[in-house]
C-alpha cells in the first residue's frame, strides 16, 4: 500500500498544501540562481538573458507548472468549501501533484525533445531539498500506476471531474454552449474539415444570435457585458465541438477590445454593435512575411492623403478569416521617420465581404490562400495591399503612433482565449480517446484494460483540469483589472502543450485508425498543433514569463 492510497479528501488537501509550500521555496531558489546568471552590474542584462535562454525559459516552465499546481489546489479547496470535493477529485489532485513534481525534479518537457532539469537552473541543491520533503515524497509515491488505474476506471464508469464554477450564470452559459456545440457544431465539424470548407453561414448566424461575438462588449453596445472568464467558458465549449467555432470569436474579441478601450465615441457607436451582433466579422491583420513576432520591424506603410484618408501598401500573412470578414484591424507604419514601435498605428479598415467567385473584391486588396493541415474552417491568407483606401476616421482613436501600445492591451485577453480553445481541444481528445478505449477490443478485452492505455487516459484528464484551472485563474486576474501578461502567458503555454499531448496520446490509443482521415482523432491532432504557434509561440510565452518573473522585486 502506498502512503497516499485511499486517503480521504481532507488528507489529500493537506498533503498538497504542504507540497506546494515546498515547491514555492524551490522556485524562489531557482529564480535567484537564474537571476544571478543573467545579471550584469546589478541589472538583468538582455544579452545575458538571450545567452542563458534555456535557463530563463526553463525557469518559466517550472514557474508555470507550479502555478498550475496552485490553481489545481485552489480548485479542490473551492470544491471542498462547497461540499463537492469527492474521492475522484481528490485522486486527481494527488496524481496532478505527483506527476508535475516528478517532472520538476526529473525533467520538465519544454518541447518534444527539450527537458529542463534543476541543474539547468543552477538549483540542484534546492531540488534535493524539495525531493526530501515528506509531503512531496508521499505525493510522488501516491501518483503511480495504482492511482492512475483508479482514476481511469472512474472515467470509464462515467465519472467526470467537477467543472462547476460556483456561479449560476457561468454554469448556465457552459450548459447552453455545450448543447449548441454538441448539437450544431460537432456533427458537421469533421466533414467541414475534410472538405476544407468555411464554417457555414447559418452556424455563424446562430452563434451571433447566442451572443458569441459580444461576450465582453458592453450592453450599451449590444453585447453581453460579461468578463474574460465567461469568454473562456464559451470558447472552451465551442472548441470542444471544433476549434474553428471557438476561434470565430477571437477576432471579434480582439477588435471589440481594441475599439472599446481606444476608439473614439463615433468608432465605438459604428462598430461595436455590429461586431456584437455578428453583422460585422472582423479579422486581425498584424503579421508580415518576414517579421513574425518582431512587430517593431513591420514595413507595411500607411500614408495620409490630403483629404484625411489613408492609403495602405504592403504585405501581411497568416490572416485568418480574411475573405469573409467585413472589418480589418491593420497594424501599419504611419511614420516612416520613427523607427521601432513608435511609428506604428492601428487602423479600422472596412472591406467588402468576399464571395465564392471573388475572395477580395475591393480595389487595392488581393489575397492568396495558405493551405493548412488543420484549423481550416476560416482559412488563412497572405494579403497584399496596394494603395488600399482607409477612411479618414479609420485611425483607431484618432491617435497616430499609438498602435503598438493599443495592440499590447489585447494580447492578455487573446492569449487567455487561446488557452481556453486549447482546453476545448484537449477535452475533445480525451472524449474521443476514452470512447475508443472503451469500445475497441484487443486480445479479448477493451483497450482501457491495458495499463499503458489507462495511464494515458488518467493523465489526459489530470492535465486538462490543471490547464483549465490555470486558464480560469488568468481570466479572473484579467477580470479583476490587474495586469496579467505573465498569467496569460502561463495559461497559453501550458494549455497548448496539454492540447497537443492529449491529441498525440489520443492518436496512439486509436492506433492506425487515429491516422486515418475518416476518424475525428486525425483532425484533433492537426488542430492541436497550431496552438503552440499562434498568438505567440511557446518560446515567446516562455520569454515573457521568464523575463517578467525575473524582473519582479520579490
Amino acid at each position: 500500500m502506498t502512503l497516499t492510497e485511499n486517503l480521504p479528501p481532507a488528507a489529500a488537501l493537506a498533503l498538497a498544501d504542504a507540497a506546494l509550500l515546498a515547491s514555492r521555496a524551490y522556485l524562489t531558489q531557482a529564480r535567484l540562481a537564474v537571476l544571478a546568471a543573467v545579471t550584469w552590474e546589478g541589472r538583468a542584462d538582455a544579452a545575458l538573458i538571450e545567452r542563458e535562454q534555456r535557463a530563463v525559459h526553463g525557469f518559466a516552465w517550472t514557474a508555470t507548472v507550479i502555478e498550475g499546481l496552485e490553481q489545481l489546489l485552489d480548485w479542490a479547496r473551492r470544491l471542498d468549501g462547497a461540499g463537492r470535493l469527492g474521492d475522484g477529485e481528490a485522486l486527481l489532485l494527488r496524481i496532478g501533484f505527483g506527476e508535475y513534481l516528478a517532472q520538476v525534479l526529473g525533467g520538465l518537457p519544454m518541447s518534444q525533445n527539450e527537458l529542463v532539469r534543476p541543474t539547468d537552473l543552477g538549483a540542484g541543491a534546492a531540488a534535493r531539498a524539495l525531493a526530501n520533503d515528506a509531503a512531496v515524497i508521499a505525493l510522488l509515491d501516491g501518483a503511480g500506476p495504482a492511482a492512475r488505474l483508479a482514476l481511469s476506471t472512474r472515467l470509464g464508469e462515467g465519472w467526470r471531474p467537477d467543472e462547476g464554477l460556483g456561479d449560476e450564470t457561468l454554469d448556465m452559459i457552459r450548459e447552453q454552449f455545450h448543447r449548441f456545440s454538441e448539437d450544431r457544431v460537432a456533427p458537421g465539424a469533421h466533414g467541414w474539415h475534410l472538405a476544407d470548407a468555411l464554417i457555414p453561414d447559418d452556424i455563424v448566424a446562430e452563434m451571433g444570435a447566442l451572443g458569441v461575438f459580444g461576450v465582453c462588449i458592453g450592453p450599451e453596445y449590444g453585447g453581453l457585458g460579461l468578463g474574460k472568464l465567461a469568454m473562456c467558458v464559451v470558447s472552451e465549449e465551442l472548441s470542444r465541438g471544433w476549434i474553428c467555432a471557438g476561434s470565430l470569436g477571437t477576432r471579434s474579441e480582439i477588435a471589440g477590445e481594441l475599439i472599446g478601450a481606444n476608439g473614439t465615441a463615433e468608432q465605438k457607436a459604428r462598430w461595436l454593435p455590429a461586431i456584437a451582433s455578428g453583422a460585422v466579422l472582423p479579422t486581425a491583420v498584424f503579421t508580415e512575411p518576414d517579421v513574425g513576432s518582431d512587430l517593431a520591424s513591420l514595413t507595411t506603410r500607411a500614408r495620409r492623403q490630403d483629404d484625411g484618408s489613408w492609403r495602405i501598401t504592403g504585405s501581411k500573412t497568416w490572416i485568418t478569416h480574411a475573405s469573409r470578414s467585413d472589418l480589418m484591424t491593420v497594424l501599419a507604419r504611419s511614420d516612416a521617420d520613427t523607427p521601432g514601435h513608435g511609428g506604428l498605428s492601428l487602423f479600422l479598415a472596412a472591406k467588402t465581404r468576399g464571395r465564392p467567385d471573388e475572395a477580395f473584391p475591393d480595389d487595392g486588396l488581393s489575397g492568396s490562400e495558405i493551405g493548412v493541415l488543420g484549423y481550416r474552417g476560416m482559412k488563412e491568407y497572405v494579403l497584399s495591399f496596394d494603395d488600399f483606401i482607409v477612411e479618414a476616421d479609420g485611425l483607431l482613436g484618432g491617435a497616430p503612433g499609438a498602435g503598438f501600445r493599443q495592440l499590447m492591451q489585447t494580447f492578455e485577453g487573446a492569449r487567455i482565449q487561446t488557452a481556453a480553445r486549447a482546453i476545448g481541444v484537449a477535452r475533445k481528445a480525451l472524449d474521443l480517446a476514452l470512447t475508443y478505449a472503451l469500445e475497441r477490443r484487443q486480445f479479448g478485452k477493451p483497450l482501457i484494460a491495458f495499463p499503458r492505455t489507462s495511464d494515458k487516459l488518467a493523465l489526459m484528464a489530470v492535465e486538462t483540469v490543471i490547464a483549465r484551472e490555470l486558464t480560469y485563474f488568468a481570466a479572473r486576474t484579467k477580470d479583476a483589472g490587474d495586469r496579467c501578461d505573465i498569467e496569460a502567458g502561463m495559461a497559453k503555454l501550458l494549455a497548448a502543450r496539454v492540447a497537443w499531448s492529449n491529441a498525440d496520446a489520443g492518436v496512439q490509443i486509436h492506433g492506425g485508425n487515429g491516422y486515418a482521415l475518416e476518424f475525428e482523432m486525425s483532425r484533433i491532432l492537426c488542430d492541436a498543433r497550431i496552438l503552440n504557434i499562434f498568438e505567440g509561440a511557446a518560446e515567446i510565452q516562455a520569454n515573457v514569463i521568464g523575463r517578467g518573473l525575473l524582473s519582479r522585486q520579490s
